[in-house]
């Protein structure tokens, strides 16, 4: 039977922290409305010929913002992975050096371009790829390396550009994340041949979907278009016509999407105040600890706040209780927010499923990712970027809301994971 204190946790039936709605997302207004109409009304709404009218000016503004000559846009961020991949000349059965802590597609993306996806752990204080790591796996198949700027860090792109350099590596930075991020003042997506942005319904800029790849290279912008435009290819193109897909953005993500650029400013000054004063909170706590953010990162993108989890500072607690008790309070979170690729059913490295897998398998096993299992499975707290979006008070509920849990952690040691799940579905049931 819990004892009084933990009878207090909403997860065992007390009230909740908080119960009001938090900031929503996505963001829109008048403004997306106005320029959907917009669109609606022009008549041409798809994406041929590519780049339409309103895809093109918004390319445009976003390969600007993000200091590279060129964008093309895609249909989402998976694609934008893999035509990119494709349009660096990435050979198929080439090796790509991924961080073993990430969302599926960014090795997902090098399978489906034929490549081989080799996995690299991950630095414990940044989430973010480990450049020693990912040296000690470079081979003569290997090609390409693909940093993650992750949740609200960005991938240390002086040593990845080090060893791209030594080794004669392409770079392609995942910037799903990170829309507006910039590392010693330039932009994230130009410091490699290409970067790849999403747009999807929880990024920090959305169309609901979408993608877009930036570059500086005529020939991958030319490679691009023929990739992404059933293998036409671009006006004074001087590359030859290849295969491709239809992978075109329509006019109405285009027109949604110009508005989400001009708010993204405003809405990074405001996660970045609030930011400030969660981890300032954090320091505080025992047991939790803040993600490392490198002094070279001179802007900051937040779509995911990240916090380390301990728990012996919570009575024992495992990471997943923990969550679904700061859940129940009113607190949208998540543990288990990504896998440790190599350790997931989906992406273990298997050559019977995969058979791109078999020459690299059968000279090195798959190295060990201590730190990304460690994140993935015992440490790492995920909180979405709108509930930085308000004011202090949403701050200040976040804090209370983790320290009601420690302070009642004792009530929930020793329970099975089924019946915090039980309890957890109770709950949301309510």
């Amino acid at each position: 039977m819990a004892n009084r204190s933990a009878a207090e946790l909403a997860l065992l039936g007390g009230t909740p922290v908080r119960s009001s709605p938090w900031p929503q997302w996505p963001a829109r207004g008048p403004e997306e409305e106005r320029a959907v109409i917009a669109a609606l009304r022009h008549g041409d709404w798809g994406g041929f010929p590519l780049p339409n009218e309103r895809a093109a000016t918004f390319a445009r503004a976003f390969a600007e913002r993000h200091d590279s000559a060129h964008a093309l846009c895609v249909a989402n961020g998976t694609v934008s992975l893999e035509v990119a991949l494709q349009a660096m000349g990435v050979e198929p059965g080439a090796e790509v050096i991924v961080p073993a802590y990430t969302f599926e597609a960014t090795a997902s993306a090098a399978l489906f371009a034929g490549c081989v996806p080799v996995f690299a752990d991950i630095d414990p204080d940044t989430y973010c790829i480990d450049v020693g790591a990912a040296e000690a796996l470079v081979t003569d198949r290997t090609q390409a390396i693909v940093p993650v700027h992750l949740a609200m860090t960005v991938a240390d792109l002086d040593s990845v550009g080090a060893l791209a350099e030594k080794h004669e590596l392409a770079v392609l930075e995942d910037c799903a994340h990170a829309h507006g991020a910039r590392w010693r003042g330039r932009g994230v997506g130009s410091w490699g041949e290409a970067g790849s942005f999403s747009f999807q319904s929880s990024k920090l800029m959305t169309s609901g979907e979408g993608g877009i790849v930036t570059t500086s290279d005529d020939v991958i912008l030319d490679r691009l278009h023929a990739l992404v435009n059933c293998g036409r290819q671009r006006p004074g193109a001087a590359e030859p016509a290849a295969i491709g897909h239809n992978y075109r953005m329509t006019d109405l993500q285009a027109a949604v999407l110009e508005v989400q650029l001009g708010r993204l400013d405003r809405q990074h000054e405001i996660r970045a105040r609030n930011a400030s004063r969660l981890r300032a909170a954090i320091e505080d706590i025992a047991g939790l600890t803040n993600l490392r953010i490198d002094d070279r990162v001179t802007t900051q993108a937040i779509y995911q706040f990240v916090f380390r989890f301990e728990s012996g500072a919570f009575a024992g607690l495992d990471r997943d209780t923990f969550v679904a008790a700061l859940e129940a309070e009113g607190v949208p979170c998540d543990g288990r927010f990504y896998e440790s690729l190599p350790a997931s059913e989906l992406l273990r490295p298997d050559p019977a499923r995969y058979p791109a897998w078999s020459a690299t398998l059968a000279r090195s096993p798959v190295p060990d990712c201590p730190n990304a299992e460690r994140a993935a499975y015992r440490e790492a707290v995920w909180l979405p970027h709108q509930l930085l979006l308000g004011t202090t008070t949403e701050v200040d509920d976040i804090v209370e809301a983790v320290l009601k849990v420690q302070r009642g952690a004792a009530g929930l040691a020793g329970l099975e994971s089924a019946e915090v799940e039980r309890l957890r579905l109770a709950r949301s049931a309510r």
